[in-house]
């Protein structure tokens, strides 16, 4: 795809807004996402279309913009292009450059959001008005949507839009275009570009661990605390059962694909429940990729909160900890409380109850639609010779809530990147960092994908 089809001033328009964003800090908690948003809807009303800011209050809102198609034309439900525009903290200390600088180094835009995900607003920003700047005749209307809160789930922002404002986002959006896919990973020596189709569930979940009270001068070996440090210690070691879906069977055949037969025969081992634990140390070399792989074959509990008792000198008669539970696809809190049951009950015996903070499950959507493949045919044509791998990610998005309207969703969010620069490590890591050349070229990409499905679909 030559770069000339995208006009250079625009592409130049498009890193000038990334640096603008970058510098507004919209660190959730609290989120104050209203001046990232009003800049936004500033380009989109000197582009002629009418911005919406809604949401509970007024620092925090929703911006939806609908670009409508002619009546003639609409034969098809909307599509929604979905960024959020709240960003996780950053310890400027560990970075190279301050994290809300918008710091350009000739290569690449530095700054806390640059891909997680302001990077993927400003990319939908430009492709949506340059289509409408070649008014282009599209069969749908189509939603560009930045919300808040997505860091912090979603109360504030995509989860209160399906709730209270559906009609904002088309009502019954036959697709969404959302984080996280479309970027470059390098593996020996191949180019693969993930395309999202599932995510894990959520089971956030609370450990309570019962123990004798007494006073803390009498040291004792069965307290609550001394029982729950045991416990969670356990649950952190823990490798609890694999579960390995169709999702995961796609995704480990898709990074199979340009190997040879052997390599190919092992994927389906990997999933297969006893003989995947054994065969991944062995087929996964790099610990970094084994973790990641490992997450989307099985549920996992991480525990991230402890709490106990308020005085320095009592024993307390309980102690809990939060677990943030992932659920692969058709997996639900209550099957990763049995799992972990099995894990603490040597160390607790029946001391020990687990509560439900909260629960929703995996989505997953199906690749075989014009959409997808549209997708797909504009990656390889950007980049031959690259393979499309239809992927799980062990984390959430805004497309749990949008799946609720009956959406489609997709984590497409093209950037090439060089070998090197792990688009994962970018995500909540120190130095987030955009390449100024592989965002333009994921808007040139996106643009495509846009232009060819919304015409011809």
């Amino acid at each position: 795809m030559a770069a000339s089809e995208f006009p250079s001033a625009e592409l130049e328009s498009a890193t000038e807004l990334l640096q603008q964003l970058l510098r507004i800090d919209t660190t959730n908690p609290p989120g104050n996402e209203r001046a990232a948003a009003d800049c936004i809807a500033d380009i989109f009303r000197s582009e002629g279309l009418e911005p919406k800011l809604n949401g509970i209050s007024e620092e925090r809102p929703n911006l939806t913009v609908r670009w409508n198609a002619a009546p003639e034309n609409r034969t098809k439900r909307p599509l929604v292009l979905s960024s959020h525009l709240d960003v996780v903290p950053a310890d400027e200390s560990k970075w190279t450059h301050p994290p809300f600088s918008g710091h350009n180094d000739g290569t690449c835009l530095w700054g806390r959001g640059a891909i997680d995900m302001k990077g993927f607003a400003v990319m939908a920003v430009a492709a949506l008005t340059r289509l409408k700047r070649e008014n282009t005749p599209i069969n749908r209307d189509v939603i560009f949507a930045a919300v808040a809160d997505e860091e912090a789930g979603t109360e504030h922002g995509s989860k209160w839009l399906v709730n209270e404002r559906p009609d904002l986002l088309g009502g019954d959006p036959e697709y969404v275009i959302n984080e996280v896919g479309g970027f470059t990973v390098h593996q020996k020596g191949n180019r693969f570009y993930p395309i999202q189709v599932a995510e894990k569930g959520v089971a956030w979940l609370r450990l309570t661990v019962e123990g004798k009270p007494g006073h803390s001068s009498l040291p004792a070996t069965d307290s609550s605390v001394e029982k729950l440090a045991r416990a969670t210690a356990a649950i952190s070691a823990s490798r609890l059962p694999w579960h390995a879906g169709n999702e995961a069977h796609d995704f480990l055949a898709g990074f199979a694909a340009p190997e040879n037969a052997i390599a190919k025969a092992f994927a389906p081992l990997l999933a297969h429940p006893t003989i995947g634990p054994r065969l991944l140390p062995l087929a996964v070399s790099d610990p970094s990729r084994r973790k990641s792989l490992e997450a989307i074959l099985r549920n996992t509990a991480t525990p991230t909160r402890l709490q106990s008792g308020e005085a320095i000198n009592v024993l307390p008669g309980s102690a809990c900890v939060d677990i943030d539970g992932r659920l692969v696809p058709g997996q639900s809190a209550a099957d990763l409380i049995e799992e972990l049951k099995k894990v603490i009950r040597p160390i607790t015996g029946d001391a020990a109850q687990f509560e439900v903070l909260q629960e929703s499950p995996a989505v997953s959507f199906s690749k075989e639609t014009p959409l997808f493949e549209q997708m797909k045919k504009s990656l390889l044509d950007a980049d031959p010779g690259s393979y499309i791998v239809p992927s799980i990610i062990p984390g959430f998005t805004d497309s749990r809530n949008y799946s609720r309207l009956g959406a489609t969703c997709y984590g497409f969010y093209p950037l090439q990147l060089p070998d090197g620069l792990d688009f994962a490590a970018m995500f909540h890591g120190h130095d987030e960092r955009i390449p100024i050349g592989g965002f333009h070229w994921g808007i040139e990409v996106l643009t495509e994908t846009l232009r060819k499905f919304l015409v011809t679909s």
